[in-house]
């Protein structure tokens, strides 16, 4: 069964535990804590075989289906609705697996809550709708129910935050955000990019919260996920979420990016889980090396602030002889030299041009303090 019911609470009182504590449980868990379930709920037989088979096979630690489904468009499958909420709910039972589905609104927080779903968690589409966002945290108020957030569809660190806090001010401390990438037109390798350093900032802002990623919507490819999961490990995720279902190319709903338990097990047993705390030997050799790095960003930033003296002095003159900020033909002729060397350099050419255009908006911003001061920034 279960990995939870290895342990000494009766299950009713583990439910009630883990409703009130999933945020410490998935920070003491052993890497990674992991969410598994398909996509849909879609029949109960479906529901009930997938969750035999993660409490099974897998050290599945909360059994996922979505029950009301936000599709981008419509005369698709979007979700069997309340009926799925007690195939999912004694599902969960009967395997020893809390369980979780996403709620977009009050009247879902309330089905949920009415049929016993032990964690909700709230979609990228309404984390970007601090009204929805709102309207649910009032619905949970005064509860003591764990919600996961994942982050809003656009690359807005912000919005993520806020919809935390909203949670936050409602009372509830049981918090966990999910990482599941961010929406893009037409990318060759993801469905939703990844841009991970906006779930390093998370962290950095709000550290007491573990985040989670969610490979499937960030790859939307089973041949995706290994990589998105090993990279999340890697960054000290504490889990993963992972959509599995007992025939993903029949699903009703991205049957692309859904594994087999048996998927999911192998793809489990191949991470490499690394640890995050070094040993004396290892502190002493890192620390040097850190120590060079910052000797270096030292030097690096001094030149940078030189370069800014230059370009105010370049400001100046421009503003003598009413010369144009921008002249767009040398800049070109930068850009391309840098990107040109970038391979030389052993650097990405998207770093590159990251980099260049932080100096060039920084040159622009001296310059146009000098040769406009009276403009308020």
């Amino acid at each position: 069964m279960g990995f939870f019911l290895e342990q000494t609470l009766g299950i009713e009182c583990y439910f009630k535990e883990m409703i009130l504590d999933l945020n410490n449980t998935a920070k003491q868990y052993k890497r990674p804590f992991l969410i598994a379930g398909p996509c849909s709920a879609e029949t109960e037989e479906q529901v009930h075989s997938v969750a035999k088979d993660l409490a099974e096979k897998s050290t599945t630690a909360i059994l996922r289906a979505g029950i009301w489904k936000p599709r981008t468009r419509p005369n698709s499958f979007e979700g069997v609705g309340e009926e799925g909420l007690n195939w999912l709910v004694n599902a969960g039972k009967k395997n020893g697996l809390p369980t979780t589905t996403e709620v977009a609104n009050a009247k879902h927080v309330e089905l949920a809550l009415g049929a016993g779903v032990d964690v909700l968690w709230i979609g990228a589409r309404t984390t970007v709708n601090p009204f929805a966002v709102q309207e649910i945290a009032d619905a949970i108020k005064g509860t003591k129910i764990t919600v996961m957030v994942k982050n809003p569809v656009n690359p807005d660190l912000m919005l993520w935050i806020g919809a935390l806090e909203r949670f936050q001010q409602a009372g509830i401390d049981d918090l966990i955000a999910i990482h599941r990438g961010f929406s893009v037109y037409n990318h060759p390798k993801y469905r939703n990019v990844p841009n991970w350093e906006i779930p390093i900032a998370l962290v950095e802002k709000m550290p007491d919260i573990p985040l989670i990623c969610d490979p499937s919507h960030i790859s939307g490819r089973r041949d995706g996920l290994q990589e998105v999961a090993q990279k999340a490990m890697d960054l000290n995720f504490a889990g993963l979420m992972l959509e599995t279902h007992n025939n993903p190319d029949q699903a009703w709903s991205d049957p692309k990016q859904q594994v087999t338990p048996d998927g999911l097990v192998d793809l489990m047993s191949k991470l490499k889980l690394r640890k995050e705390h070094l040993s004396k030997d290892e502190m002493s050799f890192i620390g040097l090396m850190r120590g060079k790095i910052a000797d270096l960003d030292d030097k690096m930033f001094s030149m940078l602030s030189e370069r800014m003296k230059i370009a105010e002095e370049v400001g100046i003159y421009k503003r003598e002889n009413d010369i144009t900020i921008l002249q767009q033909e040398h800049w070109k002729e930068i850009i391309e030299k840098r990107l040109s060397q970038s391979e030389e350099l052993r650097l990405t050419p998207k770093f590159v041009r990251s980099v260049m255009d932080a100096i060039h908006q920084e040159s622009i911003r001296h310059q146009t303090k000098v040769m406009n001061p009276d403009l308020i920034e």
